[in-house]
């Protein structure tokens, strides 16, 4: 096995207010148990967690809010008390599980990894197929439809269009800045 394997890239995710962190796995597994559960009780049992832990947790996030992002009712003698994710919550849980997917995403994609070695102020990222490649001296047009119904050209140089070994039919990102389109590949 070679050293570079022994590697994997790795990130936590949460989500802040005011600077502070409100949600991050922890708090998901517990969001996420109280929206199933019904239960703060049973969500910190089914989590091996204390009761007190949660509830703290969860006042904890209400301070940092301003608002509490669960809703609960008291039992009485003829049923036991629930909570569930008031519209906060839920959103809140939401926000985090697609964050965490598409980091995760990223961080397991092995094709971008490559790319991520150069960094690049860009941000507008456009993925496309390129439809047209004209050579003429030092500088090559190159158009790409993108997945939206538009087209995009840039203007590169042909030592880019070499060094890319970009030809019709190629899959590329078209990375839009300011006042020029960039091509990677």
């Amino acid at each position: 096995m070679s050293t570079h394997a022994k590697f994997r890239p790795s990130c936590k995710v949460w989500i802040e207010s005011g600077g502070k962190p409100v949600l991050g796995r922890g708090g998901a597994a517990i969001l996420e148990q109280i929206e199933k559960q019904q239960s703060i009780w049973k969500t910190a049992e089914k989590l091996g967690m204390s009761y007190r832990y949660v509830w703290n947790y969860l006042n904890e996030a209400k301070s940092l809010l301003g608002e509490p992002i669960v809703e609960t009712h008291k039992g009485g003698k003829v049923g036991g008390g629930g909570a569930r994710l008031n519209e906060l919550g839920k959103y809140l849980l939401s926000e985090y599980n697609r964050i965490s997917k598409d980091v995760e995403t990223y961080v397991s994609d092995k094709k971008s990894a490559e790319v991520r070695v150069v960094k690049i102020s860009a941000r507008n990222h456009l993925k496309g197929k390129v439809s047209v490649v004209q050579k003429d001296g030092i500088m090559a047009l190159v158009k790409i439809k993108v997945t939206e119904p538009t087209e995009i050209t840039a203007l590169i140089s042909n030592e880019s269009v070499n060094d890319l070994k970009i030809k019709v039919g190629d899959q590329v990102e078209a990375i839009v800045k300011a006042t020029e389109v960039m091509i990677a590949k």
